[in-house]
């Protein structure tokens, strides 16, 4: 069977507009129905979104050490996963009933399940970083980062209309775009501690809107998708 691993940003779970989640959880679902029966192996990698950062800020005001507060979102990456984890559960999806804690459980949990849904793992380690890692350990032709922009793009569309899209990076140009630190709660479109990864394990990052469900199907199946493909150096 062939592997693939999905990082999903948790905006796509708690968009800003009500109706919006719903919708997103409903496609979701019927994207699960749909890959029930194919000959593929799948792991997703769920981030923590608003509810992480929201309570990474509440736990400011008491906590400073920075494990302490990754410690929080990460528990948010994984109320997160249960979510989705329970949806496949209820359409009968082979999924595994654990949410795995660590990239060699997820590993294990896919030598007898069809899916496995998890968030993060240990304190400086980004949803993102997982994916990668866990991509790297089954062998996956790469690692799928599904977020709230359609590209990489060249500064940050939400402050720049002017924004130019990258359909094609290598890993040395995208960190050159992104640089090398990372806060707890922060977000990127990729996140500097993923790249570094990919790069150590010569592994391609393709990154897709995951608002686009068709996008994220067609690479889950392996076919061609609108996104930007970052290559080893």
């Amino acid at each position: 069977m062939t592997t693939r691993v999905i990082a999903l940003g948790g905006s796509l779970l708690r968009p800003e507009e009500k109706d919006a989640r719903a919708t997103w959880l409903g496609r979701f679902r019927q994207m699960a129905v749909h890959l029930e029966g194919r000959d593929i192996k799948l792991a997703l990698v769920v981030g923590g979104g608003a509810p992480a950062r929201e309570a990474i800020e509440l736990a400011k005001h008491c906590i400073t050490n920075s494990d302490r507060l990754d410690t929080v979102g990460i528990k948010a990456t994984r109320l997160n996963a249960t979510i989705l984890q329970q949806i496949m559960l209820d359409i009968g999806s082979d999924v595994a009933e654990i949410i795995p804690t660590s990239t060699d459980e997820a590993k294990d949990l896919l030598d007898s399940h069809n899916f496995v849904v998890m968030g993060g793992t240990m304190p400086g380690h980004t949803t993102d970083a997982v994916a990668v890692e866990l991509a790297s350990k089954c062998e996956a032709s790469r690692a799928v980062i599904a977020t709230n922009v359609a590209y990489v793009y060249d500064s940050d569309p939400r402050e720049n209309i002017n924004a130019a899209p990258h359909k094609e990076l290598t890993l040395q140009e995208l960190s050159e775009i992104i640089g090398d630190e990372l806060t707890p709660g922060a977000s990127t479109v990729v996140d500097p501690i993923a790249v570094t990864w990919a790069a150590a394990s010569n592994l391609e990052i393709a990154v897709l809107d995951g608002r686009d469900f068709d996008r994220i199907e067609a690479a889950i199946e392996g076919q061609p998708f609108e996104g930007t493909i970052i290559r080893a150096d």
